[in-house]
């Protein structure tokens, strides 16, 4: 089975919507990394503090053949291809993978046979 790494960059006030829209779509653990978005344009400053924008990274490892369909329905929900949003979703290949759990690595090869 090949897997893919699935990288989310949104809000971090939409962090527990965007869990629930990937596992709708069939993914299952997460690893969610806390952050600081800084962009190319001067922050707006407000009584001498920096307003900086709290995102949250969702990293899933994920079959090949679910990741494309966990990263659509998160750029369906969060209109991810509308430049005004701030929020990201890409894709990596991974060649090795271990330390997967087992019961969810059964769980995709179940689903895998379901779709086919």
């Amino acid at each position: 089975m090949k897997f893919t790494a699935l990288i989310a960059v949104i809000h971090d006030a939409d962090e527990e919507e965007a869990i629930k829209v990937a596992k709708e779509a069939g993914a299952g653990s997460v690893t969610i990394l806390h952050g600081k978005n800084i962009g190319l344009k001067e922050k707006k400053v407000f009584f001498g503090l920096t307003l900086e924008e709290n995102v949250s990274a969702l990293l899933f490892i994920l079959p090949k053949r679910l990741s494309l369909t966990v990263m659509r329905a998160l750029r369906e929900k969060f209109d991810l291809d509308n430049p005004e949003n701030s929020g990201y979703i890409f894709t990596i290949s991974l060649s090795h993978v271990a330390g997967l759990d087992t019961e969810e690595l059964h769980k995709f090869e179940d689903n895998i046979k379901i779709t086919l």
